[in-house]
């Protein structure tokens, strides 16, 4: 591996990739090029091009990139097609970014003539599979240098030690200010991890959450807002069209004020060991039961259930890195078939930490039919007698199972 001559690295100008970077300048002595991707985080990463500058990156190498439309419509909005969701709470907020991530360093790999990338993901987390699944599912050939799997500067203070010996600027926050937890933040989701939350039983400050008040402290009073979906995928706002990431925004500006999408949970980790965190997920988290209503009027039952049965699976392919995989491909195939008549809108209350479905319709694609379902004089268009034989056909091998044996 130390044959490397130009190495791509996921940096996002902070003390970990910062330190990284001059790491692999000094231990590798290969060229480095940065990338920075823009996912809607909403932090300014103008300061990452200066730091790389600052450590002698040529211009020409720094890439910062502006994906958040690619990422919401190419990404988050099939995964919502899904409904996945993770151990049956985690919306996949930090999951689903990673794929994307691969695929620009793969594509800057190609561009800059590089032979290897760089993360800052550590050995114990799930970023490294997923980072690492996704290069080698695109470039089988790639090289990669994960330095927390190398070096030795595996505490805190080895890294501002390594960072002040080396001028690399450490900010207020990695000093005893700022956040105390590990944060990574998209448009999709921000998460907190680390510190105080490793014991599951504290409960975390209300300042810690960013993106959201409590519901105790959302507006008394109840907004109602419209949401279209066209095959699956949400394409307005009561009534109004914008680009994906502009529909995910407002859906995050809603839930926030409204105390919509916290979660605090431990899950079960793809290198074997339980993590607690705590997530914002304001948007998803109405865009998840707005997408459920449209499909409970336009879908088939089976084609439903069917969904159903395959969404656990569907996440934890996410979850564990393997979205360039045949198999989620092949996945996403069939639920993409079964997004076509996904066509209508749902009306929603938001209140108070909850998205409350208040009305659903489909001009085109409704399979809900009122002359059949009324509770009233339905004129023949349902045989109520029809239940009948219905009911002793599936009753046949319970009544043969019990005869004679009691009740087993």
């Amino acid at each position: 591996m130390r044959d490397v001559k130009k190495v791509v690295l996921a940096y996002s100008g902070g003390l970990d990739t910062s330190v990284i970077l001059k790491w692999l300048q000094d231990a590798y002595r290969c060229e480095v090029v940065t990338f920075t991707a823009d996912l809607g985080q909403g932090e300014e990463l103008e300061p990452a091009r200066a730091k790389a500058l600052q450590f002698g990156i040529a211009p020409e190498n720094i890439f910062i990139d502006d994906l958040r439309e690619e990422f919401v419509r190419d990404f988050v909005f099939p995964m919502f097609r899904a409904n996945a969701i993770y151990e049956g709470e985690y919306l996949l907020g930090t999951s689903i970014a990673r794929p994307l991530i691969a695929k620009r360093l793969i594509e800057i790999v190609r561009e800059t003539g590089a032979d290897a990338i760089s993360h800052g993901a550590t050995g114990k987390g799930n970023d490294q599979v997923r980072f690492e699944l996704g290069a080698y599912a695109l470039k089988p050939d790639i090289k990669i240098i994960a330095p927390w799997r190398e070096w030795d500067l595996l505490s805190r203070e080895k890294l501002l030690a390594y960072a002040e010996k080396n001028g690399i600027p450490i900010e207020k926050k990695h000093l005893g200010g700022g956040s105390p937890y590990s944060i990574d933040a998209n448009l999709l989701h921000t998460s907190y991890e680390g510190r105080r939350l490793e014991d599951p039983s504290f409960e975390p400050e209300e300042s810690m959450w960013m993106r959201t008040v409590s519901p105790e402290a959302a507006p008394d009073a109840p907004e109602y807002v419209e949401l279209d979906f066209e095959k699956g995928d949400l394409c307005a706002i009561d009534g109004k069209r914008l680009p994906a990431h502009e529909l995910l925004a407002e859906l995050n500006r809603l839930g926030g004020k409204h105390g919509i999408g916290r979660l605090d949970l431990v899950e079960n980790r793809y290198v074997g060991m339980k993590s607690r965190g705590c997530y914002e997920t304001p948007g998803g988290s109405i865009l998840l039961p707005a997408h459920r209503a449209v499909e409970s009027i336009t879908l088939d039952r089976e084609v439903a259930h069917l969904k159903d049965e395959l969404m656990p699976r569907y996440a934890t392919l996410i979850y564990n890195g393997y979205w360039w995989s045949p198999e989620r491909r092949a996945l996403q195939a069939l639920i993409d078939f079964t997004q076509q008549p996904v066509n209508g809108r749902v009306h929603l209350k938001l209140y108070k930490g909850n998205v409350i479905v208040v009305g659903r319709e489909s001009k085109t694609d409704s399979l809900f039919d009122p002359r059949i379902s009324t509770f009233e004089d339905d004129a023949g268009a349902y045989d109520q007698k029809d239940a009948a034989g219905f009911i002793k056909l599936n009753a046949l091998r319970l009544r043969i199972r019990s005869q004679g044996t009691g009740d087993r």
